[in-house]
């Protein structure tokens, strides 16, 4: 006699028709399979994603619209390329009536003079509220003419200057942003506040002598005023002129500081305008003081 529990319809052979629907069945089997297929093709599709998403660059400034290293250079590159084009149209100037006059042309140094320190001004004390990048372009003009207009009245004196005090320029410049880079050397509050004393010492030390030779106070033969003074044999011009130059280091190593703490700030990316401007101001005023001391050694000699 057969075991009752074996006439269970579940352990007799059925025909697969009748159980397709059941758990396991062809069509759930079927289900699972175009389930897994389906399931493989979005991992598939994410890892594709993910992949594409880190091959691609890195965000830039634009599409952050943050202030970063790269658009701080570019954005000093292009205010250089400016100061460089208005430098050559200020030397062709300067010198367009040494022919017929025998002397250099000094209205485009007296322009850019001027002009750019107005402008330096009001970029200084406006950028709190709003950065023009418009003002920046103006002064890197008026800077090119100053440049240009003082280098070729300089190089009509002492030629071959202009070539000399631009390699010590560029020497400064690459030396302190190579011991930067490296972590050697770093602004702090002690250094920026004896550098702040004697900059507003050499600041009045400059006017002082500005007006002295304005009003032919000094005795004649002094062509760079109190400058031309020696102590000890040594023009005191050279002497001021390596404090200075220190000075100006440093004053590239506080530029540098702030574009590092703007970037890792976040800062917007119009602040990178403001980088480049600082950078240029204090790169100008190193050549004008270098190519003054190249002039005070070479005139005492």
């Amino acid at each position: 006699m057969s075991n009752f529990a074996f006439n269970n319809p579940a352990f007799k052979q059925q025909d697969p028709r009748n159980v397709a629907t059941y758990p396991g069945g062809p069509q759930a089997a079927q289900g699972a399979q175009a389930a897994s297929v389906a399931h493989a093709g979005m991992d598939a599709a994410a890892n594709a994603q993910l992949e594409g998403m880190y091959a691609a660059p890195p965000a830039g400034a634009i599409e952050t619209d943050r202030m970063t290293v790269e658009d701080t250079v570019w954005k000093t590159a292009g205010l250089f390329a400016i100061l460089l084009v208005t430098a050559v149209v200020g030397w062709v100037w300067t010198l367009s009536t040494l022919p017929a006059t025998g002397q250099a042309n000094m209205l485009p140094m007296i322009v850019g003079a001027l002009g750019g320190f107005v402008l330096a001004m009001v970029i200084t004390f406006t950028s709190r509220k709003k950065i023009r990048p418009a003002l920046i372009f103006a002064y890197a003009a008026l800077e090119g003419l100053f440049v240009g207009g003082i280098s070729a009245f300089f190089e009509t004196i002492y030629p071959g200057i202009v070539m000399q005090a631009t390699l010590a320029t560029v020497s400064v410049v690459g030396v302190t942003l190579a011991l930067f880079a490296s972590g050697k050397i770093r602004a702090s509050k002690k250094m920026t506040k004896i550098f702040m004393i004697a900059m507003v010492g050499y600041l009045v030390f400059s006017v002082l002598n500005l007006v002295l030779m304005w009003t032919n106070v000094l005795p004649a033969g002094q062509a760079f005023g109190l400058r031309s003074m020696e102590i000890m044999g040594i023009p005191l011009g050279l002497i001021l002129g390596v404090l200075v130059v220190f000075m100006a280091a440093y004053s590239l190593v506080m530029d540098f500081d702030q574009i590092q703490q703007g970037v890792r700030n976040g800062a917007p990316r119009k602040y990178g305008w403001l980088g480049g401007f600082g950078i240029m101001v204090t790169v100008v005023w190193l050549y004008v003081e270098i190519l003054r001391m190249i002039a005070i050694v070479r005139g005492s000699n």
